[in-house]
């Protein structure tokens, strides 16, 4: 084999996209010596560190903790391209002590995109995954001058928890520096804000939190609607990232974008498929649902197109995953195989996804 490409998403909770493609990049390079190892990990700052430059901003954590975070200007020093997660994955709300996700908030990530713009950058790609805050984005905006305002009129940065009190939200105090940026919004879930198979489904809650948090996304979508005039509840992707696609999308004029396609067209991906003879990819879960904006589907669409096979691990490959096969994923395999909960699967994904590479490798070296 002469070219192998890895393209791993995340693991979300467990392993970053950057942590899976160091693990499948030791196992294929021991079974494979001889093929030429591309890696391009599906997280916003990892996949386009090459040839960029990497900023640090300090930021405002999940729990109000100060936070390095990182993200990277493209050599046109025009583009930047942040991963949300940084300031609001499972990750860093853990590093936190801050798994609550009905107090976390999402403030840091308006901070990154306001250091992105007051260093002279006049696109944003602002990548979306998983998350560990409910607030709807609306500490993003917060951070970038957008106003909510209780009942009595008086202004507050609203957590998943008391995005019940907005009875209005202001706009006139936004950041001048967004006027004129471009603000595109990769939404790597196509969930709904709110209701069935909203944001709050991704967290696997107790019912009464979940009722809880939901019913404030669906007041936050209420309050945008009438003050706003624009209607994010059902919008697909405005559920990604705890809410985050509608709120950059309401309040900042941000544009949802499905997955990850323009970051896989800056990469140049479409141009590395050539000469490849196989593409390695994962997600957290694999299922019938996976058809719907999921990354590792992206990628084995265009790989299909090029005639290139594709493996994907799946955290978990659950019913309906065999849909994926017409996508262009021509196999799987599971890597927690043992079948335990996330909380016990994840300190062990590092090793799991090892032995499921190894097994994977072995099976087409017979």
């Amino acid at each position: 084999m002469q070219k192998i490409i890895l393209v791993p998403d995340s693991f979300p909770g467990a392993l970053s996209a950057a942590g899976a493609c160091d693990v499948l990049g030791e196992v294929f390079a021991r079974f494979f010596p001889e093929a030429e190892l591309l890696r391009l990990p599906l997280g916003g700052v990892d996949t386009l560190r090459a040839g960029g430059e990497l900023r640090i901003a300090r930021v405002q954590g999940p729990g109000g903790e100060e936070l390095r975070a990182r993200y990277t200007v493209l050599p046109d020093r025009r583009t930047a391209v942040l991963d949300a997660a940084v300031c609001t994955g499972v990750e860093a709300a853990r590093a936190a002590g801050q798994l609550r996700p009905g107090r976390a908030t999402s403030y840091g990530v308006g901070q990154m995109i306001l250091d992105a713009l007051q260093t002279g950058c006049r696109e944003i790609l602002l990548c979306l995954g998983p998350s560990a805050v409910m607030d709807g984005g609306a500490g993003c905006a917060a951070a970038l001058g957008v106003r909510f305002l209780d009942a009595s009129g008086r202004s507050f940065v609203p957590v998943g928890d008391t995005l019940s009190s907005i009875a209005h939200i202001d706009l006139l105090g936004r950041a001048p520096v967004l006027a004129g940026a471009r603000l595109r919004v990769l939404a790597g879930s196509q969930a709904p804000l709110c209701g069935a198979g909203g944001a709050v489904s991704a967290l696997g809650l107790p019912a009464a939190d979940a009722a809880r948090l939901d019913e404030g996304l669906a007041h936050l979508a209420a309050v945008t609607e009438s003050d706003l005039g624009v209607a994010v509840a059902n919008r697909p992707g405005a559920g990604a990232s705890g809410g985050l696609g509608a709120g950059a999308a309401a309040f900042l004029g941000g544009e949802l974008c499905p997955g990850v396609e323009p970051l896989l067209d800056l990469a140049g991906f479409d141009g590395m498929l050539a000469g490849a003879g196989l593409v390695v990819t994962s997600a957290g879960r694999l299922d019938a649902a996976s058809a719907l904006g999921c990354p590792a589907v992206s990628v084995a669409q265009r790989a299909q197109r090029a005639g290139v096979p594709v493996l994907a691990f799946g955290g978990v490959v659950a019913d309906g995953a065999a849909e994926l096969y017409g996508l262009g994923v021509t196999a799987m395999q599971a890597v927690n195989r043992g079948g335990l909960p996330a909380a016990s699967a994840a300190p062990r994904a590092a090793a799991d996804l090892r032995r499921a590479a190894e097994d994977a490798c072995r099976m087409m070296l017979l």
